[in-house]
């Protein structure tokens, strides 16, 4: 996977750089590789994820206190490349108010989104109603119920012992994290949420039709937190439709 020229970004196919940018903000405790089968998908757009500091190969740098400085950082970042292209963003869980905070910033200085796409998270202003606790059998467990992590490879200690700092810190950020119920981007927003997520009620989803200006699109898929995995295919097409029309 090609780091291209900013530790930030990781491309996930061989897109040119001239088509349609797809970036994909990844969930809590989650890396970019997770989502290179998506970008496989997509060989018609040029698709991007975010590498978040704390994991992988980033694993040594400290992580941004909140969602907002995150948000500040990648959009800072990206403006540059996104600058005269067919902008799409797309967030799942946590990534998803990443995602809905890089929008707002790139248009308040002039770049615009073309579209943003949210998944499995409750609009800005949403907080679960029993927070799981931050120990490290809490977190496994947590990890276990949502589906979103191998249980092999949690059996192994020194490979928890690189994601639980990660997932932790991630865990803190979106607890802090309320943003605003009256915030909203220009760009059409589409919201995906799956039918049997233990995690975000469908009320908590809902929310979103108050934070964009622009066109909405509700869809419900099937499955838990993580429908995306086994539904990749029907997930990449939502998605080029949004950067294509």
């Amino acid at each position: 996977m090609d780091r291209g020229d900013d530790v930030w970004f990781r491309r996930l196919n061989e897109g040119q750089r001239d088509a349609p940018l797809l970036l994909v903000l990844p969930h809590a405790g989650g890396s970019a590789t997770y989502y290179r089968p998506l970008g496989a998908l997509l060989p018609e757009l040029e698709v991007l994820a975010v590498q978040y500091p704390g994991r992988q190969d980033r694993h040594r740098e400290a992580q941004l206190p909140s969602i907002e400085a995150l948000a500040e950082e990648v959009s800072t970042r990206l403006a540059p490349r996104a600058a005269a292209r067919t902008l799409v963003l797309f967030g799942h869980s946590m990534g998803a108010v990443v995602a809905f905070e890089v929008a707002r910033r790139l248009e308040g200085r002039g770049t615009a989104v073309a579209h943003l796409v949210v998944s499995g998270r409750g609009a800005p202003g949403w907080s679960e109603a029993a927070p799981v606790t931050l120990d490290d059998d809490a977190l496994l467990t947590e990890l276990l119920r949502l589906s979103g992590t191998d249980v092999a490879v949690l059996d192994d200690p020194e490979i928890r012992a690189l994601v639980l700092p990660a997932v932790r810190a991630d865990y803190r950020i979106v607890r802090a994290y309320r943003g605003s119920a009256d915030a909203v981007v220009q760009a059409p927003l589409t919201v995906m949420h799956a039918r049997d997520d233990p995690l975000v009620p469908a009320d908590a989803v809902a929310g979103w039709r108050r934070n964009s200006r622009g066109a909405l699109t509700e869809l419900t898929f099937r499955g838990g937190h993580f429908y995306l995995v086994d539904q990749v295919a029907e997930v990449a097409e939502v998605l080029r439709r949004a950067a294509t029309g």
